[in-house]
């Protein structure tokens, strides 16, 4: 494996929305250090099916966050993009974290890899329950025994916390639009139409309506008792977007009736996905569906932009009534589409006895 270090404006354009200059962009207003990689590894560090030297190439967005004075860590947010097979996962993350070590400060404490890989249990049939939902990956040490197996160092930890949604739901776009409604539950597509047929509209602004995004966003976030996102941060997405068709655009889309908004969306086009990024509904009116309304015209405007699939972004892992997500995973669940599992965060440990500390305190803080 060879790497070089790259800005992060050439990382070339993904569907993965995290792993963009875009996203580097907005997280350097965060307080993170956006940097960017260029790597090449043997496709035989990947798979074992290939009978061949050839390499592959990737981009990778890494952000170095300060912890304090004196330490940091590194986070790469759904990356790398490149899957490895199941038995080549472990080694594929050692190489890339040691290759990467001479790269990042000498007082970085460990390496943090956000994976869209899909998760290793969800493809297993021991891990459904006989209703067909995945029942989640085994006890943590279980899972460090099998993606550190065939590694020199045995360095992988599972990480304490997950940052970025490991559960969604991705819709085909390469359907026609009937195609798409057809794998829609009924009450789905009964709620999109009683809610056209009630007047509301599905409108898109910039950020003059910011304000009006950002009330309704806290009323649901309090309501859900979900964390808060500053107005910046918005403004923020807002304002960065990439010009370019490959690259990042974002529109704030609001379903209103007689001009009031009811809800609201951060719509997402990364090269050919589309992504519900971020929602917000009125407690009020609730009877005119109108986010039902409005998550239609997204999944439309998506596919009119040449998107090929729409993620979700966060859902329940299974229908567990208990989960803090279930109502969320329902409403999306309902739109069709496919459940994915991702394996959620790892950590490479570069200074251990520090690291061991951080992870104490990440795991008294949950």
């Amino acid at each position: 494996m060879q790497i070089k270090e790259i800005k992060i404006e050439e990382l070339r354009p993904t569907n993965v929305f995290p792993q963009t200059p875009f996203w580097g962009r907005i997280k350097n207003k965060q307080g993170y250090i956006s940097r960017g990689f260029e790597f090449s590894a043997s496709k035989k560090l990947l798979t074992s099916s290939v009978c061949t030297a050839k390499n592959i190439y990737d981009d990778l967005l890494l952000l170095i966050r300060y912890i304090d004075h004196q330490y940091c860590y590194a986070y790469i947010p759904y990356g790398p993009t490149q899957e490895p097979d199941i038995e080549h996962q472990g080694v594929f993350l050692e190489e890339l974290s040691e290759q990467l070590r001479s790269y990042l400060p000498s007082n970085c404490i460990f390496i943090r890899y956000d994976l869209k890989w899909q998760n290793q249990w969800a493809q297993e049939d021991d891990y459904y329950d006989s209703g067909g939902n995945w029942t989640g990956p085994p006890q943590t040490e279980f899972q460090e025994f099998r993606i550190n197996y065939n590694t020199v160092k045995w360095n992988l930890r599972k990480s304490p916390v997950d940052i970025l949604p490991r559960n969604t739901f991705f819709l085909d776009l390469t359907q026609k639009e009937d195609e798409l409604l057809r794998e829609m539950r009924y009450n789905t597509r009964y709620n999109i139409k009683r809610a056209l047929n009630k007047g509301i509209k599905v409108q898109e602004y910039g950020s003059d309506q910011i304000n009006e995004w950002y009330q309704l966003y806290t009323d649901t976030a309090i309501r859900h008792h979900l964390p808060l996102q500053d107005k910046t941060y918005f403004s923020d997405i807002l304002k960065n977007q990439d010009n370019e068709p490959e690259g990042v655009r974002v529109k704030l889309l609001m379903a209103e009736k007689e001009g009031l908004c009811l809800a609201s969306m951060f719509l997402v086009l990364s090269n050919k996905r589309g992504i519900y990024l971020y929602g917000a509904s009125s407690a009020d009116n609730k009877h005119f569906m109108a986010s039902y309304a409005l998550q239609w015209e997204a999944i439309k405007l998506a596919k009119k932009k040449g998107c090929i699939e729409f993620d979700m972004f966060g859902a329940a892992p299974n229908l567990n009534k208990s989960h803090p997500l279930y109502g969320i995973h329902v409403y999306k669940k309902g739109f069709g589409g496919a459940l994915y599992h991702r394996m959620g965060c790892w950590d490479y440990p570069y200074l251990p006895e520090i690291y061991e500390i951080y992870k104490m305190q990440e795991m008294q803080g949950q």
